[in-house]
């Protein structure tokens, strides 16, 4: 937690003369402290995102990958200030802008299904926005691509191999880790149709989408959390987002496709390898973690994946 004096600090050169009326911590990732900072003068409300010792390169991610976001005109925040000296609150932070909304997976319940096609043809819009930032090789994006690798055979075999391995580590089904093995080795051909990066979201789920409730009904107001993004390709993407939000549900479905536009060639390939490849990283989170509760329904989703 941070307190409203150190928030005040944080804004001081930003905001000369703010009054900090209330910090109010907002759901972040698993890493990173998120706080809404209301003001009362300027009357305006910003978010601070904390980091704690050893990821400040997070900071530096973010400021970038939104700033790409931003100059391709998506609806994200507005990165006002960083920094890493960690005299104001003990971590690195990022100042920005708060959007207007609550996230999709709390108000989707109340759409109905109309309105839920409605939004995900939106979101297949957005990120198809997303997936025309070019981008020039694979990997795992920061202030560029680390560790960049030219083709997306050669960059998905090794997160394969890595996550097979860590299925492995962590206690996973030796039985199914030989289906999942076989599964990829007989259709991992299907990765070289992706000629060229792009940058991937990675994280385009139901809960990193604002959205708000007008007079025209529901619309998205925004896209946050960029921690996960990739050089990869597009159809990495939206497998992720089909696996964590659609999971077969009609109405997203066509709506996110619908918007998204036509899809490349390799779709039919290389959409149950990526999803196959979801299934397995969750696994190995939550077999990380010490979370043993979902990993019985992940390993189901598994073996179906690959029967």
């Amino acid at each position: 937690m941070i307190t409203a004096a150190q928030a005040r600090d944080a804004l001081r050169s930003l905001l000369p003369g703010v009054a900090v009326a209330e910090v109010v911590p907002r759901t972040g990732g698993e890493n990173s402290g998120v706080f809404e900072i209301r003001c009362d003068r300027p009357p305006t409300r910003l978010i601070i995102k904390v980091y704690p010792e050893g990821l400040d390169w997070k900071m530096a991610k973010e400021a970038h990958v939104y700033g790409l976001l931003a100059e391709a005109g998506l609806p994200v925040p507005e990165v006002l200030g960083t920094d890493g000296s960690r005299t104001v609150i003990d971590g690195a932070y990022t100042v920005m802008t708060a959007l207007e909304g609550t996230p999709l997976s709390e108000a989707g319940a109340a759409m109905t299904g109309e309105e839920t096609h409605r939004i995900y043809r939106r979101l297949g819009e957005l990120l198809g926005a997303v997936h025309r930032l070019r981008q020039d090789a694979f990997g795992y994006v920061v202030t560029g691509v680390l560790s960049p690798v030219a083709t997306n055979a050669e960059y998905m075999r090794e997160r394969f191999t890595q996550k097979f391995r860590e299925f492995a580590d962590l206690g996973g089904d030796p039985a199914l880790l030989r289906s999942a093995e076989s599964f990829v080795a007989a259709r991992d051909a299907a990765f070289a149709g992706c000629p060229n990066a792009v940058l991937c979201h990675n994280d385009f789920y139901e809960g990193n989408i604002l959205v708000a409730h007008g007079d025209g009904g529901w619309r998205v107001t925004g896209l946050v959390d960029v921690e996960n993004a990739l050089a990869a390709d597009p159809l990495l993407d939206l497998a992720k987002t089909d696996f964590y939000s659609m999971r077969g549900a009609p109405a997203k479905r066509r709506g996110l496709l619908e918007g998204y536009g036509p899809l490349p060639p390799t779709w039919p390939g290389a959409f149950p390898l990526y999803r196959l490849f979801h299934a397995l990283e969750l696994w190995d989170w939550y077999a990380s973690t010490g979370e043993p509760t979902p990993l019985p329904h992940l390993a189901e989703d598994i073996r179906q994946m690959t029967c």
